[in-house]
C-alpha cells in the first residue's frame, strides 16, 4: 500500500502532477499515486500534466470556441438554453446563478449528444436532463470539435480515476459500471467578458462540483481562485499545456469525506479584458447510485461536509437536475414550473 506524507502547502501554485509517469515504471508510478493521494485528500485541487491531449486538439477547440463567440449576438441567441428543457445551449451574460448571485459571464453548455427522454409517469424527473445540444447553424465545426473534445477527456479522466482510487488502496474499476457508454459528461464553453457595469466582480461564485471529477482547460488571463488550508481563497496561475482538475462531491460522500470537494470560484478580470475556460465534468450515469468506497484508509476519514441548503442525493441524477434548478432560474421556470427533486 502507498504511503504520502503532507507536506506544507505552497500557495503560489497547486500541486502539479504528472499523468505519464503511470507509464514508467513501478517506481515512477509509485510516486505518482503518493503524489495524488495527498494532492486528493489535502487539497482537492491539482495542476494535470502528462496527459496525453495535444497541442494540436487544444487549438481546434480553442478556435471553434472563439469563433462561436464571435458570432453575431443573435446568431447565439438562437442557441438560448431557455428553449431547452434539457439546459442545453448559449446563456447570455448574467443569466445565470451561483448561490442566488448573478455570474458575470456567457457560455454554451453542451453534453453527450443523445435523443430527448421525457420522463414518464414514475420516473425520475432527472431523464430531463437528457437531450440534443443546440448549434449554431453557422458553424458546424464546432459540433466536431466539443464532442471530440467530450471523448477525449472522458477517456483522460478514467485513466485519472482509475490511478486516484489505486494511490488510495482502493479497486481502480470500482466506479466503472456506473460509467460507461450511459455516462453524462458535461462541456461548458465560457467567456468571461471583463467586469460588471455595476462593479461586481463574480464571474462564477464559490461552488463546490458535484460530478466525480472537473477538468478545466483555461486561458492565459488567470481569474480562478480556490479556498486552501488557511481559509483563504489562492489565485491559481495558468500551467501551459496543463488541465485545473478538483474532485467533485461524489467522491467527497463515496470516501466519507477522505477525498475533498473545494470551494472555488473566478473573479471577473479587470476592465473589458476577456477571459475564455473550457471546464469538462466527468459525471457518471444519470440514475447511477454511488456506492462508499472500500479503501483502507477509510477509518481516517472525517465524515462530509453537510450544508442544509445543499443536500446530497443517493442518485446523481437529482444532484445534477438540483444544481440545473437552481443555477438557470429562466429555464426552471419556463420548462419544469413543477419540478421537485426529493426531499433530503
Amino acid at each position: 500500500m502507498t504511503t504520502y506524507t503532507a507536506t506544507t502547502p505552497s500557495y503560489d501554485q497547486l500541486p502539479i502532477i504528472d499523468l505519464s509517469a503511470a507509464d514508467r515504471g513501478p517506481q515512477a508510478r509509485a510516486l505518482l499515486h503518493a503524489q495524488l493521494h495527498s494532492a486528493a485528500h489535502d487539497v482537492g485541487f491539482f495542476q494535470l500534466v502528462g496527459h496525453g491531449v495535444t497541442p494540436a486538439e487544444t487549438d481546434a477547440l480553442l478556435t471553434a470556441m472563439r469563433a462561436f463567440f464571435a458570432l453575431p449576438e443573435a446568431d447565439r441567441l438562437a442557441l438560448d438554453n431557455i428553449n431547452s428543457p434539457h439546459f442545453r445551449g448559449y446563456t447570455r451574460t448574467g443569466d445565470e446563478r451561483t448561490a442566488g448571485a448573478r455570474d458575470w459571464r456567457d457560455q454554451l453548455d453542451i453534453g453527450a449528444e443523445r435523443p430527448a427522454r421525457i420522463p414518464g409517469p414514475g420516473e425520475p424527473p432527472y431523464w430531463w436532463l437528457q437531450g440534443p445540444n443546440q448549434w449554431p447553424a453557422a458553424l458546424p465545426e464546432l459540433r466536431t470539435a466539443a464532442l471530440a473534445w467530450i471523448d477525449r477527456l472522458s477517456a483522460v479522466a478514467e485513466r485519472l480515476l482509475h490511478e486516484l482510487l489505486t494511490a488510495i488502496g482502493a479497486p481502480a474499476g470500482f466506479y466503472d459500471p456506473i460509467f460507461g457508454d450511459r455516462a453524462h459528461p458535461h462541456l461548458k464553453l465560457v467567456r468571461y467578458p471583463g467586469s460588471a457595469a455595476d462593479g461586481t466582480d463574480q464571474g462564477v461564485g464559490a461552488h463546490k462540483d458535484y460530478g466525480f471529477l472537473t477538468l478545466l482547460l483555461q486561458d492565459t488571463v488567470g481569474g480562478l481562485q480556490v479556498h486552501r488550508e488557511d481559509g483563504l481563497f489562492h489565485d491559481v496561475p495558468p500551467l501551459a499545456g496543463a488541465f485545473v482538475v478538483n474532485l467533485g462531491e461524489l467522491l467527497e460522500v463515496a470516501t466519507n469525506g477522505y477525498l475533498l470537494a473545494t470551494n472555488h470560484r473566478v473573479v471577473s478580470p479587470p476592465g473589458a479584458t476577456e477571459r475564455f475556460s473550457v471546464p469538462f465534468f466527468y459525471n457518471p450515469r444519470l440514475d447511477a447510485r454511488v456506492e462508499p468506497l472500500p479503501f483502507p484508509h477509510a477509518s481516517k476519514a472525517p465524515g462530509i461536509t453537510t450544508d442544509p441548503s445543499n443536500p446530497l442525493y443517493a442518485e446523481y441524477g437529482y444532484n445534477e437536475l438540483k444544481g440545473k434548478l437552481r443555477a438557470h432560474p429562466l429555464v426552471a421556470e419556463r420548462h419544469h414550473g413543477n419540478l421537485m427533486t426529493p426531499a433530503a
